[in-house]
This record gives structure tokens, sequence and C-alpha cells, in this order.
């Protein structure tokens, strides 16, 4: 297949990277690391046997220079997801297939304004990567990819890229039903990548909604330390709950033994530092929309009441404000 890449980050360049090797023509869409990627390819690090190689795709600083391809995967940033409506179109034909690998909810539909519906794919991604330099990619654990189409069922041609995917080396599952896949992992996303970030503002405004901003910031909490005290994995089941509350509310049935289940298993990830507590410590602008105020939005609309998501969505509002105009 011709694939484009529109996002080039960890996300993007690894899974852009195994296409490349494994023969597809995969253009890069890039910027910042043009130069860098044209010079030297792409790197991927890992302690995990298997996952060190490199990659030489195609580089385009503009998505003229590649044309229209058979798959777009965009991998941007939801706070950039403006930037699509001039890329996808010079990308996409009558066939092209354009999956989305971006965080929560509402992606799908903005590519549906820009492309016909049928052609938009949804994916989410089980894995920990980190960019540390322009082309570098430390990959730490995980690669698999679920994904399912946008307001249908799977049809032949998502079969078909799925099994392209695990041709490159990408573990890839199809989801019958790709709402329900979106939300069983918010049930994940929201709790700790949201408590992750709350804690900076103290446990009083974590409960109260409020920052105080005569306050100084605390250190975000890790995923392991959210879990080892007690109060802080209360709030992570609480949460937990409230999303499966609003799923249901949606027609979306998520078992309730999900949160526990999803409780454990997070313990064994150790120290892990979710992608918004990453954004956060580095200043750049939070997913906000996507992962936390568009879900609350619908399940409020579905009838649901969730409490304390909406506590936390303002607290993390006033902290993704102070900390960007402290940058």
């Amino acid at each position: 297949m011709k694939i484009a890449i529109v996002g080039c980050g960890a996300l993007g360049s690894y899974y852009g990277a195994r296409l490349s090797n494994a023969g597809h023509e995969t253009h890069f869409l890039l910027r910042s690391d043009f130069d860098t990627v044209s010079r030297d390819g792409v790197q991927v690090r890992s302690d995990i046997p298997g996952e060190t190689f490199s990659a030489r795709p195609h580089v385009a600083r503009t998505p003229e220079e590649i044309g229209v391809c058979d798959l777009v995967i965009v991998a941007i940033k939801t706070t950039a997801n403006e930037s699509l409506r001039n890329s996808i179109p010079p990308l996409s034909g009558a066939h092209t297939a354009v999956l989305t690998l971006q965080n929560g909810l509402g992606n799908e539909e903005l590519l549906a304004t820009l492309v016909k519906s049928e052609q938009v794919l949804g994916g989410l991604c089980f894995v920990s990567l980190n960019r540390i330099a322009p082309g570098v990619i430390l990959h730490l654990n995980g690669a698999r990819i679920l994904m399912g189409e946008f307001q249908r069922r799977p049809s032949e041609r998502t079969h078909q890229i799925a099994d392209a995917l695990r041709s490159a080396g990408i573990p890839c599952d199809v989801a019958d039903d790709l709402a329900l896949a979106h939300w069983l992992k918010l049930v994940w996303n929201i709790s700790f990548n949201g408590l992750g970030v709350a804690a900076a503002a103290g446990a009083e405004a974590v409960e109260s909604g409020i920052l105080d901003p005569a306050k100084p910031l605390l250190p975000c909490r890790t995923t392991d330390q959210l879990l080892q005290d007690p109060m802080w994995r209360g709030w992570v089941r609480e949460v937990m709950d409230e999303v499966i509350a609003g799923a249901h509310a949606l027609g979306l049935q998520i078992d309730p033994e999900y949160a526990p289940s999803e409780i454990e298993r997070t313990f064994g990830m150790g120290k892990y530092r979710p992608s918004t507590l990453v954004d956060f410590e580095r200043g750049s602008p939070l997913e906000l929309d996507s992962l936390f105020l568009e879900p609350l939005r619908q399940a409020r609309a579905a009838g649901a009441e969730m409490p304390r998501v909406e506590k936390l969505c303002r607290l993390l509002q006033s902290l993704d404000q102070r900390r960007r105009s402290a940058v």
C-alpha cells in the first residue's frame, strides 16, 4: 500500500517505521524533524528483543508532495486537529481509508467531515513510547492496535488493513463495535491520566474540583503512586465506575468487574507515566476535549450523573491554563 503518516511523533513514527520496513510505500509528513529523518531515517530503541530497529521512510513537508494514498494514519495530538482540515484532503481519494490512532472521542467525527464517513476507521493503541530526540523513539512495551470502523461493523477492507499491520509486526485485532472499544479504554484513560495530573493540585482540590491559585503545584502521580495510596486508589475506582455508568447510559454494556480488573492490571505496570502527565510536565497543551470533556458531554446528554468526573474536568482545565501560562 501507499501509506501517509500524519503526526510523526513517537506513535506515528513507530508504526510508520514498522510499515516502511514491511515494504509499504510509507510517507512521513514532517515539519521540525524533516532534515533529521531525511538524513538518518527513524531509529527505534528498546530493551525488548526485536524492538530495536531503524527505517528509512519517504519524507515530505506538505501533503501535496505525497498525493493520494491507499491508507492515511492520523497520529497527531488531538489538540492539533484543526490542522487536519488542510492535510487530509490532498492525501485522500475516493478509496482512501483514513485511520485515526488518536486518544478519546470526536476524532472520527471530524474526519467524517473531510472524507466520506465510510472511509473513516478508528484505532486504539496499547503501546508505551517516548520520542527522545528528532527521529529517535524509545519503545517501552506493547504495540497492539484494536481497530474498527466509524459507525459501522468492520468490512473486508478493515480486515485487510489489519492483516497488513500484522504482517508488519504490529499485533492488531478488529473490534465489532468501535464505540464500545473507545469507552473501554476511557475507563483507564480518564482515571489514570486525569488523576495523575490532578494530583499536582493536591487532594483537597481533587475533592472540590477547585484549584487554589495561591498554592504551589505538587508533583504529579504516576500510576503506582495513585494505587499505593488508599485514598487515591479509591478515587481511581470512583472515576472508573462513573465512566462505566456513562457508557451504560449510551447503551454500551461494560461489565462492572472491568474496573477492578483494570486496577489489577495497572499494578503490574509499575511506575508508569501516562501521556497526559507527560504533556503537563512538558508544558504542552492537554488533550482535554477528546479525553475528558467530550466523554463527559456525551454521557451527561444520555442522562448519566458523573460528579467525580465533572470535578476532575474542571480541575484539569484550571491546571492546564495555569501551567501553560507559566511556560
